[in-house]
């Protein structure tokens, strides 16, 4: 049985989402799950639940948390019995595969690195946006946070893991690669993304060239690669656009309609639409390039994305992604110089 550790006071409502994406991921997906928190606020929480004794979910005591107003780096050194650090703890002393957060995601990304180390042949970890397309399978955007400043190397290396991720989560047999960048030709761009393109074009993956942004959500790529400045500025922009379509359709939706069967047949629609454009369906942004597996999920989390990043880092262990990607960036020879 997988074992995923949480860390029961990352989000914004916490510990309650995670109690119980907790609960609906042990009752659904056999996994078991390891809260990491205070104990007497995460026990209270879980005692509204009918038979969770019964199930495979255990307390691990955190005295301390780490807020959304905490400095990442500070926090990181001195709060060393938060409930992050002794998430990721139990994953690198082999109590867990793997550990989702839906914390101070500055904090998650250097907790993580510190405490769980580096894949070989791994400068920087990457984290990984899962944003949805017109096609109906997602594509993947790495780096959306974790190295504002990159090499073209990084580049390349975030281009391998995340195919390797395309791959065995996705299901895509042969992802299409490629750079985010202010044109198609191989001469736009910056200094990075013109450098990067001969290192991806050398590395046997399947790629495309530059895309430019609207490209995301075309579906005519399965994994474009950027620095984290660039990727996290096309997240948050995306996830703004996403609300203020969203509160358009509905607020148009009750205005215009008036006959009852209209309703309810927009209403299922709207419905529909709303799902595939939900954040919590995805579970979470993937950190590429630890050792053990960590999930980062939004800080508004609900259950629902608490579950699936759980659901997310199961299966992340159980394709053995980590051991994909040394072997493959030693075979690439794109590991550190």
């Amino acid at each position: 049985m997988v074992t995923i550790a949480v860390d029961a006071m990352g989000g914004d409502h916490a510990p309650r989402p995670e109690v119980e994406g907790a609960l609906s991921a042990v009752r659904q997906l056999g996994v078991k799950v390891i809260l990491a928190g205070q104990e007497d606020l995460v026990r209270k929480e879980l005692e509204q639940h009918d038979g969770w004794r019964e199930l495979p979910i255990e307390i691990v005591h955190a005295s301390e948390r780490i807020t959304m107003h905490d400095s990442a780096a500070r926090a990181v050194r001195t709060k060393r019995d938060s409930s992050l650090r002794v998430a990721s703890r139990l994953v690198r002393d082999g109590c867990a595969q793997g550990f989702i957060s839906a914390g101070n995601t500055g904090a998650v990304m250097a907790t993580a690195k510190v405490v769980l180390g580096l894949v070989p042949g791994v400068d920087r970890p990457a984290s990984v946006g899962v944003l949805p397309t017109v096609v109906g399978s997602p594509v993947l955007l790495v780096d959306v946070g974790a190295n504002v400043d990159c090499s073209p190397r990084m580049l390349a290396q975030f281009a391998v893991m995340a195919e390797i991720y395309s791959r065995a989560i996705l299901r895509r047999p042969k992802p299409r690669v490629g750079i985010l960048s202010i044109g198609e030709e191989e001469h736009k761009g910056n200094d990075l993304t013109r450098a990067a393109w001969p290192l991806l074009q050398n590395l046997n993956l399947n790629f495309v060239g530059n895309v430019e942004g609207g490209d995301i959500y075309a579906g005519n790529v399965d994994v474009i690669v950027c620095d984290g400045f660039t990727g996290n500025v096309a997240l948050k922009v995306s996830e703004g656009i996403v609300e203020m379509v969203k509160s358009l359709l509905h607020e148009s939706l009750e205005a215009t309609l008036t006959r009852k069967i209209g309703y309810v047949l927009s209403k299922a629609a709207y419905a529909d639409f709303k799902k595939r454009l939900d954040y919590s369906e995805y579970g979470g942004a993937p950190l590429l390039g630890v050792r053990g597996v960590c999930i980062i999920c939004h800080g508004r989390s609900n259950s629902n994305a608490i579950r699936n990043g759980i659901r997310v880092a199961t299966e992340f262990s159980k394709a053995g992604i980590n051991r994909l990607i040394e072997e493959e960036l030693r075979a690439k020879a794109c590991e550190p110089g």
